[in-house]
């Protein structure tokens, strides 16, 4: 029972390297982190109805590598956490997948007992349609689904492979549907150019002093 148990473990540690967001050693090469400048609000998707708000922040390090350094670590150290305690490989081994598009879902309440259904929330790219597959709970009030004004509960969302951060994608709740990603496609362009160029001229006076 004790070897069964370890190998249980052991499958499920594997499952969590897997799952963590698999571009990060590809996004050391090409965006280095601790250069970018954006904040989270700068480019995360809202939607509201008259009863809440969703934000959606895909957790891609193509995306959050571009963010201001603290906000990049506070937001690595979230997934690294939720990793080390298992929470995301169940989450992935239950959608029968090994390698999920992490993205960050908050609703927050507008008005008393504002209710929310978290499965309704989808995502569209490539003209595929993504539901989630798996939900990492992050605040304690996220299994009452109702919230009070200025309320917030926060999880992770896992989708299938194939979500493309880098071109247009569209958010849709209940009938609302937002493709506000265009404009941050844009600013994460921007960015990414001007980070690189940070890190260039970093490394010059480093290159100089060989």
């Amino acid at each position: 029972m004790r070897f069964t148990s370890a190998r249980w473990h052991v499958s499920t540690m594997l499952l969590c390297l897997a799952v963590v967001p698999t571009c990060r050693l590809a996004c050391q090469d090409t965006i280095p982190a601790g250069f970018g400048t954006l904040r989270r609000d700068d480019i995360v998707v809202r939607l509201a109805t008259g009863a809440i708000e969703i934000q959606v922040l895909p957790l891609d390090e193509h995306v959050i590598r571009l963010l201001a350094p603290d906000t990049y670590r506070s937001l690595t150290q979230l997934v690294s956490s939720r990793a080390a305690a298992a929470d995301i490989a169940a989450a992935a081994q239950r959608g029968g997948t090994e390698h999920g598009m992490l993205v960050m879902v908050t609703f927050l309440g507008i008005v008393p007992q504002a209710r929310f259904n978290p499965e309704e929330l989808t995502i569209t790219s490539r003209g595929r349609l993504f539901r989630p597959i798996g939900i990492v709970p992050l605040s304690p009030t996220w299994s009452s689904y109702q919230l009070d004004a200025r309320q917030q509960a926060a999880a992770i969302y896992l989708f299938e492979p194939g979500i493309s951060v880098r071109e247009q994608l569209t958010v849709s709740y209940q009938g609302l549907a937002s493709d506000a990603w265009s404009r941050s496609i844009r600013l994460l362009d921007q960015e990414r150019a001007r980070v690189k160029a940070r890190a260039q001229l970093e490394a010059k006076p480093d290159s100089g002093a060989l």
